[in-house]
């Protein structure tokens, strides 16, 4: 009789969310079984008690996904967890912490295909800012810029907790193979004037650009948006807006509100999820991994 499919939920957290249970069941796996509160020490016994209790036949009807908040530490995590088996006791691990792995990996397609399609260019050697960008979405939307060639800078209120993101992105997401780079939220007044593309990744219902700024960014091409709480982080762009001119824009800017990157974010959880059934092969996915499957499912979707 065939195992069900069973997915183990680590959340550091004292709640898993229902976004992902959700796209766990719906993805095919039939049990979503959540541990909250988890320890980062904990997770290697966690994950030998799902090896062990089945065969390895069963354990291709098992997977991992880790959640939590913290970027750094789902990669620990999952580095954790992978160190913790051994062949044929292996089941995938997908980590995608408050959905910022799968979040940022759209946004990052859907502005780098904005590029391409309306100003025949790409992310390489453009220069980015990541408004807000010391939360989880922009740290990662900073790092998949900067390894496809961006110059990326994280704008934060306090230019010392910034600085502390950006040299962790460029040093741990980064391998140290890329450099990104920080600023005050203070001075966004002149990094505009440079910026080619604007992610704007704070809380939700904050207004990141506002029109004047939007008006005086002489080289903007693309603005994302990730929040969809009005007021938009981004002054004229609506959520729904894909590709849509910015009004009030002088250099013709578009914008990419945060339904139409959430969609995008949507379908690449979901199929990165199905993989882990469908894969004969144990996966171990994070944002990398979105970010070729948003990129492909952007793609896909235009033909």
């Amino acid at each position: 009789m065939p195992k069900p499919f069973i997915l183990h939920m680590i959340t550091t957290a004292k709640n898993l969310s229902p976004f992902d249970v959700n796209m766990a069941v719906d993805a095919g796996w039939v049990s979503a079984i959540p541990y909250i509160n988890v320890e980062p020490g904990e997770v290697r016994g966690l994950i030998q008690d799902a090896i062990f209790s089945r065969s390895p036949k069963g354990l291709k009807s098992t997977g991992v996904f880790i959640g939590g908040r913290d970027t750094k530490q789902a990669m620990d995590m999952l580095k954790t967890a992978t160190d913790s088996m051994f062949p044929p006791f292996q089941v995938s691990v997908f980590a995608d912490p408050s959905g910022a792995f799968t979040t940022a990996a759209g946004m990052v397609a859907i502005v780098e295909d904005e590029l391409k399609t309306k100003f025949d260019t790409d992310l390489s050697g453009k220069t980015i800012l990541a408004l807000g960008g010391t939360g989880p979405v922009g740290q990662v939307a900073a790092v998949l810029a900067a390894q496809a060639g961006a110059n990326v800078r994280i704008i934060g209120r306090q230019l010392e907790k910034a600085q502390r993101i950006a040299d962790m992105c460029s040093q741990e997401f980064g391998q140290g193979k890329i450099t990104i780079t920080a600023g005050a939220d203070a001075d966004k007044a002149d990094f505009i004037k440079d910026a080619d593309v604007v992610f704007a990744t704070g809380a939700a219902g904050i207004e990141l650009l506002s029109a004047e700024l939007v008006a005086s960014a002489p080289n903007l091409k693309v603005a994302a948006d990730v929040n969809a709480v009005p007021p938009s982080g981004v002054a004229g762009l609506d959520a729904f807006d894909n590709g849509k001119a910015i009004e009030g824009s002088q250099s013709g800017a578009v914008g990419v509100g945060a339904l139409a990157i959430g969609n995008v974010k949507y379908q690449v959880q979901s199929k990165l999820l199905k993989s882990m059934i469908e894969k004969d092969h144990p996966l171990y996915l994070h944002f990398e991994h979105a970010f070729a499957a948003a990129r492909e499912y952007i793609q896909t979707s235009k033909k």
